[in-house]
């Protein structure tokens, strides 16, 4: 895994010293495995320490110092915004000791047309609803179609009409 890791890591260096939107999306195809449209773009740096299971839609944008932990699977679906220094955590920890050397992966879905505002934090397991917005901020274990999410840990704030 760590090999894997490392390769990653020598994409990202690449990518996150790119100028061009058109480069930056092919080297993000060769982390993730699968095709980026032309469509998606992306404020280097983008932090990935795996890739491989992170899978992004259309119209996606990504703004600047945002990290994905992948290993529990990243989707981001169609229309998705995601504002800087955001973080999608799919894996964590075990809580006791005698087993925390191991890791605990949660699938995190992000679904069309959500707004992920700035240093925002996904955690493992989560799925951001259609239309949702995620305060800045905020940290997230559940967020719900039309919604909007803030606080440390985030709750409904309002519905989106």
């Amino acid at each position: 895994m760590r090999d894997a890791f490392y390769a990653t890591k020598k994409l990202l260096v690449q990518m996150n010293n790119a100028d061009d939107p058109a480069e930056i999306r092919n080297l993000l195809s060769q982390i993730t495995g699968s095709d980026i449209d032309e469509s998606v773009a992306v404020f280097t740096p983008l932090y990935i320490n795996y890739g491989k299971h992170t899978k992004i839609g259309k119209n996606v944008f990504i703004n600047f110092d945002c990290v994905f932990l992948d290993l529990g699977g990243i989707a981001i679906e169609d229309n998705v915004l995601i504002a800087p220094k955001v973080s999608l955590l799919s894996e964590g920890h075990p809580v006791s000791p005698q087993s925390r050397q191991s890791l605990v992966p949660g699938h995190i879905h992000i679904k069309e047309n959500a707004w992920i505002d700035a240093g925002a934090t996904i955690l493992p397991g989560v799925t951001i609803g259609e239309n949702a917005v995620v305060a800045a901020g905020a940290v997230v274990k559940d967020g719900a179609a039309n919604t909007i999410v803030g606080g440390i840990t985030a709750k409904i704030i309002k519905a989106i009409n």
